[in-house]
Formats: C-alpha cells, sequence, structure tokens
C-alpha cells in the first residue's frame, strides 16, 4: 500500500482508538470503581458517586429517590440541632404557620373515636358560609368514607387543605339529624393568627400573648396595641412563654415598636456572612410605655432576638424562666421537588454581644435533646440557684447590669414552677387525652346550653355549678383509670383548672381560654405587681443596690413593729402549662 493511501486512513484509525478507549474505560470505571473510589472522585463528589454506584451495582433493587430522602436528615443533623431536612409533603404545613394564612375548608378539629369532629369553624370562612357547624362529624370527603385508623391530623389536614378555589365534598353527621348532610366547600384563605390575645387585665395593664413570629405579627401587634391605647393602657406585658420563635425580621420590626432610634437590636455573623446589624429606626409606637416580658424555657430564638433587645437596652423588665437558648439562624432553600433545608449560615448576638445558643455537639447531641429534662431534674424550674451561669460569657447591658451568653436569656425576676397539686392521677389523665376527650363530649352535649355565656367568667361561673369534676372522674374510671380519692382531691384545682380551660376554649375560642389561665398565673400576676410598683425600667446596679437596702430597714423595721401580732398568709399558685393540653391533638383545616 502506497505512502498516499495509509496516510488517507490514519484519522479512520485514530477515531476508532478513541472510540474502543472510551468503551474500555467505561467498562473498567462501571466494574472497579468501588475499589477506586478514592482516586476516580474527589471527596466533593463523593456522595453522587456513591448513589450512582449504589443504583447501578447494588444486589437488590432500591429506591433511589427514598434513600436520598433518609439520607438528606442525618446529613444535616451531623451539622448542627437546627439545620433541617423539609420533605415536600410537609413543605407547606410548615411554611403556613409563619406566613399568615393557608388555603383549606376553615375548620378546627380533633379526632374522636377514629372521627373527624369539628371542634370551631372559622367566622366567615369557607365552612360557615356552607353551614358546617362546631359539633358536627366529618365522615365522608368526595363520597368517600373517611373514618377509621386511617384518619389522623396530618391525612385529614392534607385531604381537607388544597388550592384556593377548589372544591371538596363533605359527609356531615350531625347529632339530631337522622340523615347525613352533605355540603361543597370551596376552599379558600385561611388567616393563621400568631397573636394569641391581647386585652386589658385591669384598668390600667394591658397583655399581649404572642405564640410565633410570622410574617403578620407585626400588623397584629399594631392593631393589638391602637385597641389597647383606647382602653387606656399604662403599662404592657408581653407574653412570649411557650414562643419558639420564627421570622427573624419579625421580631426585629416588633421590638423596634419599643426602642428609640439608634438602639442596636440584634447582629448576626457567620463564616460567609459578615456581620449585619440591625438598629431601631425611632419610629416606634410605644418607645416610653413601661414593659414587662415573660419567658420561659419554651421561648426560642426569635423570642430571644426580641427579649435580648429589650434587656440589654434596659428597656423593660423581663420575668419568668431561663429561656430556651437557641442563638442559631437558618437560612431556607429550596429544591425543584417541593422539598427544602434550613441551613444553619449565622450566629445572632443581642446588642451586649451575647449569643445565648446553649452548647451542642455536631451530630444526634443526645444531651441537647434532653436539656428541658435535664434543667428539671437539676431543679432549675424551681430555684434560680440551682442555675450556672458560664462566667466567661458575662457581658453588660447599656446601666450596667450583669447578664449572660452560653445557654439561654436568664430572667430580671424568676417566677418558680408550681407543681402543687401534682399527682399521679393528674399525669395520667391528661397523659392518655383523656381530659380533651371528656371536655369535647361535654361541649358537644351541652351546646345549646353552654351558647347562653358569652364570657369566660359567666361560662366559668356557671360551669362550678355543675359537678363537673364528678362526671370527669366516672369518665376516666370507665376509660380505665380508677378512682383515687385522695389524688383527686389533691389535684382538684388543677383538675377543676384543665377541664374548664378546655370547655371555654370549645365555646369561646383560645383568647377566653388564656383570660382563664391568666386570673391565677403566678408569672403573669408577678408582671403585674412589677407594673404597679413602678419598678418596670431596669435601674443601674448602684441605684438597684441603694434600693434593695432601703426594701431591708423596711423590712426590719416592719418586723419589729408586728412582733406582737402575727398575720397567716395563703399563697397558691397553679403552674398554667401543666393544664395546657389543648394544643396537642387540635388542628386546622
Amino acid at each position: 500500500m502506497s505512502t498516499k493511501n495509509s496516510s488517507r486512513f490514519t484519522p479512520v484509525i485514530i477515531a476508532v482508538s478513541v472510540v474502543i478507549g472510551i468503551l474500555v474505560g467505561t467498562f473498567y470505571a462501571k466494574h472497579f470503581a468501588g475499589n477506586r473510589l478514592g482516586i476516580i472522585n474527589g471527596s466533593s463528589n463523593k456522595l453522587n458517586a456513591l448513589l450512582r454506584i449504589v443504583d447501578d451495582q447494588y444486589v437488590d433493587t432500591v429506591n433511589m429517590s427514598d434513600l436520598v430522602e433518609k439520607a438528606m436528615p442525618q446529613i444535616l443533623a451531623e451539622l448542627d440541632p437546627h439545620s433541617t431536612y423539609i420533605p415536600a409533603q410537609n413543605l407547606e404545613e410548615v411554611t403556613s404557620e409563619l406566613e399568615g394564612s393557608f388555603s383549606g375548608i376553615g375548620v378546627q378539629f380533633t379526632i374522636q373515636n377514629d372521627t373527624i369532629h369539628v371542634n370551631a369553624v372559622v367566622q366567615g370562612g369557607p365552612s360557615e358560609k356552607v353551614g358546617i357547624l362546631a359539633g358536627d362529624r366529618i365522615v365522608k370527603v368526595n363520597d368517600s368514607l373517611f373514618v377509621g385508623k386511617k384518619v389522623t391530623n396530618e391525612t385529614a389536614m392534607r385531604t381537607l387543605k388544597g388550592p384556593k378555589g377548589s372544591e371538596v365534598k363533605l359527609g356531615i353527621k350531625r347529632l339530631g339529624e337522622k340523615e347525613l348532610l352533605e355540603f361543597t366547600v370551596v376552599r379558600g384563605d385561611i388567616p393563621q393568627n400568631t397573636l394569641d390575645a391581647s386585652y386589658m387585665l385591669n384598668d390600667s395593664i394591658g397583655y399581649v400573648k404572642i405564640s410565633k413570629f410570622g410574617r403578620t405579627t407585626h400588623v397584629e401587634l399594631l392593631n393589638a396595641l391602637a385597641q389597647l391605647n383606647h382602653n387606656k393602657c399604662k403599662g404592657l406585658i408581653v407574653d412570649l412563654r411557650g414562643n419558639t420563635g420564627g421570622y427573624m425580621e419579625a421580631a426585629i420590626r416588633m421590638v423596634n415598636e419599643f426602642l428609640p432610634e439608634g438602639k442596636l437590636i440584634v447582629y448576626t455573623q457567620g463564616r460567609k456572612y459578615p456581620r449585619s446589624e440591625e438598629f431601631a429606626n425611632g419610629t416606634g409606637s410605644c418607645q416610653q410605655i413601661p414593659l414587662v416580658v415573660l419567658i420561659d424555657e419554651g421561648s426560642a430564638s426569635a423570642s430571644e432576638i426580641f427579649t435580648g433587645a429589650i434587656q440589654d437596652n434596659d428597656r423593660g423588665t423581663v420575668v419568668g424562666r431561663r429561656s430556651f437558648g437557641k442563638g442559631l439562624v437558618q437560612q431556607p432553600i429550596d429544591f425543584s421537588d417541593g422539598s427544602a433545608i434550613r441551613l444553619t449560615i449565622a450566629r445572632y448576638y443581642t446588642p451586649s454581644g451575647r449569643c445565648i445558643q446553649r452548647p451542642y455537639e455536631s451530630g444526634n447531641d443526645r444531651n441537647y435533646e434532653l436539656d428541658i429534662y435535664n434543667r428539671y431534674e437539676h431543679g432549675e424550674f424551681f430555684s434560680r440557684d440551682s442555675i450556672r451561669q458560664n462566667e466567661s460569657e458575662r457581658y453588660y447591658t447599656g446601666l450596667g447590669r450583669v447578664v449572660y451568653g452560653g445557654g439561654g436569656i436568664m430572667p430580671d425576676v424568676f417566677v418558680p414552677q408550681d407543681t402543687t397539686g401534682v399527682t399521679s392521677y393528674l399525669s395520667t389523665v391528661i397523659g392518655r387525652g383523656l381530659t380533651i376527650q371528656f371536655t369535647f363530649q361535654y361541649t358537644d352535649n351541652n351546646r345549646q346550653k353552654l351558647k347562653e355565656y358569652d364570657t369566660e367568667e359567666k361560662l366559668s361561673e356557671y360551669l362550678r355549678s355543675q359537678g363537673i369534676i364528678e362526671q370527669f372522674v366516672r369518665f376516666a374510671d370507665s376509660k380505665g383509670v380508677k378512682r383515687r380519692n385522695i389524688l383527686i382531691q389533691k389535684s382538684y384545682k388543677l383538675l377543676e383548672k384543665n377541664i374548664y380551660g378546655n370547655i371555654i376554649y370549645n365555646m369561646l375560642g383560645l383568647q377566653e381560654y388564656v383570660k382563664y389561665f391568666n386570673t391565677t398565673d403566678a408569672t403573669v400576676n408577678k408582671g403585674i405587681e412589677i407594673l404597679q410598683k413602678g419598678e418596670a425600667f431596669p435601674k443601674a446596679p448602684e441605684v438597684a443596690e441603694e434600693a434593695e437596702e432601703q426594701k431591708d430597714e423596711t423590712k426590719k423595721r416592719t418586723a419589729q413593729l408586728d412582733q406582737y401580732e402575727e398575720v397567716p398568709m395563703l399563697r397558691y399558685h397553679v403552674e398554667d402549662y401543666l393544664c395546657k393540653d389543648m394544643g396537642t391533638d387540635r388542628a386546622f383545616a
């Protein structure tokens, strides 16, 4: 063959050689990648490579989507306790609580005997418009039976919620009606309020309770403050107990209402996020009003931003128990399949410079998860002296008062938990949900009579005349909890408060429920006392010490005068959250 002809076939030979090389390389990559993973893949690509190898070579068929869904939470758990993965089916439920509304039929319900019981109907909502009433049972959805073990809060919410404007056909069983009633409900926007209660505690002191910091919290607060101001409010209690947080921006806007211009509210900083500061802009409507903030071990995140800004700027008095201790900032990141992660990107710091994030270890930190239980066991809920502060995390407010970082916010005035009246009988009936079951049935059977009482004072007064505790004891006995007369007598006040409170909630809603509990709430009463004495604005340490010395001198003189006449005083406090089991079983759709 001539040189001319051989050169003509050279490109073809090279092309065939390249193809053969690619095929051989692919074969070896597929069959020996497991042994050479560290050579052919950098560490940043290991996870993707591993998933490809499992998908391609694992002995059994693997649902890769399920594998990834299970792996995502585990990976994020290795970072910190608050970086989380939210599956697509849960994302709407998680975000709707903070966004201020969701699309549904507008009912609050509980699951009783495997059936959806409508506990309340949202005023002006889709269900009210078509005639659905509190006490109705939803037994069919879109012509299909919807009762039995499959009916849970989660399945009910997924079924009853839906896109705005979509229709759902409901089969309703109503007491007094022989036939099943049918309603077609057009789903609509259902408001989700984050302000649970707003009212005047007395002629001069207002009260607001914030359950979370959502998109609408600031607007809700402004409306509440305007109404309280109309009622001549001269002092304010902001209740953040049990408030687990929410949007940091909502907390910043809310605390801005109370701080003068130029005061630092919070700053954040992270490895990839330089320090960012937020200051009060001077437009707040309540910059001078005496203020008390209530917190407890359930107050976290945005609640601690608000509380820390008030405390560090010496703007008000913090009352209650040490807060949760969450000082990590999460950024939402959405995926194309509808799922999302909440990734910790920074820490936030109160104006004095303290980060109140409590210590944690990367990975599944058992001690972190059990922190609240451990606090209880160590006596922190009952004595301020049992709380060990980290002296290396010592900071100072604007007036020079000492505050601490590294594990929640310590209140200025400590109010211990009162467990008077707590017995094994009380714990059992609450733990088994018997109080919820009984109060729902009682409300259902007596709804027409109970409608005659439109305030918690009137309704609770009526309930006291009905022998309800005895009725409940018989009900609990029928459910397997035997009568224990001595224990029942010891827990009588707590049982009464729990049962009356739930009936009030069923009939009159959350605000009247909160009002009922607040009447004997030790922490609320301490806040009222501070405001009435004019002690809401903190004093510099020197002034505070002088005032304390004067108090001690007054006590000595009073003791000398009263040594011949002893006046007995009985104080009885009931810890409200021991009775508040209403939130665990009720849901909205």
